[in-house]
């Protein structure tokens, strides 16, 4: 296969999984409420630099995205993809918090059921001619897709329902941008 991979992103048919840009310094609060972002780390400026580079980056690479942008409950993913991707385009899929409790210590039954789940939905083949983008947090060196950079993305082909799927590469956002070289 000698095609770039800006070329089979254009032609669709993957899963853009991204982790949301740099957040503020600390942790989210005991009293973690979805609703209440003051509970919870939130993107920092560099953080809201990223996510909007990000978007202009498929943007100008004219890669195309079917929407909604499916993000984690938590107020940091949620703005990177309204940054990136506009307030409108936004799907929260509770789920996605699963990913962010397994940094947390979580048993290895709890960790195959999440990372189950995860490979059931990264499966799903986008809209023909499009690709889909989830926005959500990283993982721990070797669980689920591996350590993310903040808005690192993780290119994946969705091999059909019960087929797995293809980690294609992982970008940091800096590679991303030098695509447009």
């Amino acid at each position: 296969m000698n095609r770039s991979l800006v070329d089979l992103l254009r032609e669709g048919g993957y899963i853009l999984y991204s982790r949301h840009g740099e957040a503020t310094v600390g942790v989210d609060q005991p009293n973690l409420n979805f609703w209440y972002c003051f509970t919870q780390r939130n993107l920092s400026e560099e953080g809201r630099k990223q996510a909007i580079y990000y978007g202009e980056i498929l943007r100008d690479l004219q890669i195309p995205i079917s929407y909604p942008i499916i993000t984690s409950p938590f107020c940091r993913t949620i703005k990177t993809a309204q940054l990136a991707f506009g307030k409108a385009n936004i799907k929260i899929d509770p789920f996605l918090f699963e990913i962010y409790k397994l940094s947390k210590s979580s048993s290895s039954t709890e960790q195959k059921i999440i990372l189950d789940f995860l490979r059931s939905m990264l499966e799903i083949e986008p809209p023909h001619g499009n690709n889909r983008v989830i926005i959500a947090h990283g993982f721990s060196r070797d669980i689920g897709l591996g350590e993310i950079p903040n808005m690192g993305t993780v290119i994946i082909k969705p091999l059909g329902q019960g087929n797995g799927y293809e980690i294609v590469d992982k970008l940091s956002l800096e590679d991303l941008g030098n695509l447009l070289s």
